[in-house]
């Protein structure tokens, strides 16, 4: 899939990436030699955000294990401009259970300078279908949340995810601690 032209901007001194439109996005599958940019763009949600709750980044070679996981039952994509890699998606298992084998719980991440120019919209525009061709029907995605929004984490996921179709299943409190304070768990649910 091809999906936007950009143009260079300067925002407090970082170089943003501009998608005007989306006909130069390219959406594939991943491939094991991806993983030391998939780390690049994690590091930065691991090191600076509360929106992943591991506190140390993974090795490209532990990234490499969960793509080998993960692929051998859901897919994971990247989606690429001009060549370079600026976000990833993938489903996996929600619960090794049985009865949930309909369900899968999704992971999206867009480079900190990509952000909010529909490439995580495209992605999941990707991966949908390929899951419902599985016989996926539920769709989970967990957001760190916090009330009010802090230096660590803003309501963008989860503003994100209602935006795509999920509405809130759950929301537990406090339960995880990063930078030295509690954070809630919100879980969203789409049905596909």
């Amino acid at each position: 899939m091809r999906i936007g032209a950009w143009a260079e901007s300067n925002e407090d001194n970082q170089s943003i990436k501009k998608v005007n439109n989306m006909s130069d996005l390219r959406i594939r599958e991943v491939k094991l030699e991806d993983a030391a940019r998939l780390v690049d763009i994690y590091s930065y949600y691991v090191l600076n955000t509360a929106v992943s709750f591991e506190y140390e980044v993974p090795t490209v070679e532990e990234f490499e294990q969960r793509i080998k996981k993960i692929t051998v039952k859901f897919p994971y994509l990247v989606c690429e401009k001009d060549g370079k890699i600026v976000g990833y998606v993938y489903a996996g298992e929600y619960s090794a259970r049985s009865a949930y084998s309909w369900t899968a719980a999704m992971s999206i991440y867009v480079d900190k300078y990509y952000r909010r120019q529909g490439i995580g919209s495209a992605m999941y525009k990707e991966i949908e279908p390929k899951l419902k061709k599985m016989g996926i029907v539920n769709l989970l995605a967990g957001t760190a949340y916090c009330e009010p929004e802090d230096e660590y984490l803003t309501h963008a996921s989860s503003i994100f995810h209602m935006s795509q179709g999920y509405s809130e299943a759950a929301h537990f409190k406090k339960i995880g601690k990063k930078f030295n304070r509690w954070y809630d768990l919100k879980w969203y649910q789409k049905i596909i």
